[in-house]
C-alpha cells in the first residue's frame, strides 16, 4: 500500500470506533474519519468468531486487495477501520469490493475516479 499506513494499536482502532461515523453493509462495517494528515490510515479486523485462522485470513486479504486496488481514490487523510461480519466469509470477492466501496461512498471517504 503505497500511500497509507496501517493502524496497529488497539487505542487507534477504540479511537475510530468512538469517534469516527459507521457504515454498515451485509458484509462488513466500515468506520472512518478524516484526520489533518496527508496520509491514509487503515486497519482491518476479523473476528475469531468467523472461523478458523485460514477462514480469517482469507477474508482479511481480499479487504486488504480490495483497499489496494482501489487506494488512490481514497480521500487523502481518511482513516478508516474495516469489520468483517459473518457473511463475509462466503461472500464472492466482488461482492465484497461493492459492499466496501459503497459503505467508503456514504462516508465520503472514497471519491471513484479521482486519482
Amino acid at each position: 500500500m503505497l500511500f497509507t499506513d496501517t493502524l496497529k494499536k488497539n487505542y487507534e482502532f477504540r479511537r475510530l470506533y468512538a469517534r469516527g461515523k459507521s457504515a454498515v453493509t451485509p458484509f462488513l462495517v466500515v468506520y472512518a474519519r478524516l484526520a489533518r494528515r496527508e496520509t491514509r490510515r487503515v486497519g482491518f479486523t476479523v473476528s475469531n468468531k468467523l472461523g478458523k485462522a485460514v477462514v480469517r485470513n482469507r477474508v482479511r486479504r481480499r479487504l486488504r486487495e480490495i483497499y489496494r486496488l482501489h487506494e488512490a481514490e481514497f480521500v487523502p487523510g481518511a482513516e478508516l477501520v474495516v469489520v468483517a461480519r459473518g457473511r463475509a466469509v462466503g461472500a464472492q470477492y466482488r461482492q465484497l469490493e461493492r459492499a466496501m466501496l459503497d459503505a467508503c461512498k456514504r462516508l465520503g471517504v472514497w471519491r471513484p475516479g479521482t486519482p
